[in-house]
């Protein structure tokens, strides 16, 4: 099992509009831009453990998500993959009756992406 630091990474976005040029130089550019902040982030989150579920059927994501997220220590985070359309539906309420955090759900791709924090 492959243990990630269980924090938000901070990556940098490309400017839109100088890309190669150095940050808040941007002539012509009509986006404004905060000369006091040097580049623009977005979060990325990690996760402690993953739980490969493409291919089961309801109930049988949900129960083997219960199963490794009991393996984590409290906090701990569990990303889901599923196919199973009932999963849509399933993991919000598994996350909700057991006391879990559901930090995302990826719902458009094949296969769905689910992060758990567990809860207490």
């Amino acid at each position: 099992m492959m243990s990630i630091p269980n924090m938000a990474l901070r990556v940098p976005l490309p400017d839109p509009c100088n890309p190669s040029g150095p940050p808040g130089h941007r002539p012509g550019c009509h986006i404004p831009v905060d000369t006091r902040s040097r580049a623009r982030y977005r979060p990325v989150m990690t996760w402690d453990a993953e739980l490969d579920a493409t291919g089961l059927l309801c109930p049988l994501p949900v129960l083997k998500a219960r199963k490794r997220l009991s393996a984590l220590p409290r906090g701990g985070v569990l990303r889901v993959l599923a196919d199973d359309p009932a999963a849509v539906v399933d993991v919000p309420h598994f996350c909700a009756e057991q006391g879990h955090a559901l930090l995302s759900a990826e719902t458009e791709t094949i296969p769905q992406v689910y992060l758990i924090r567990r809860g207490g």
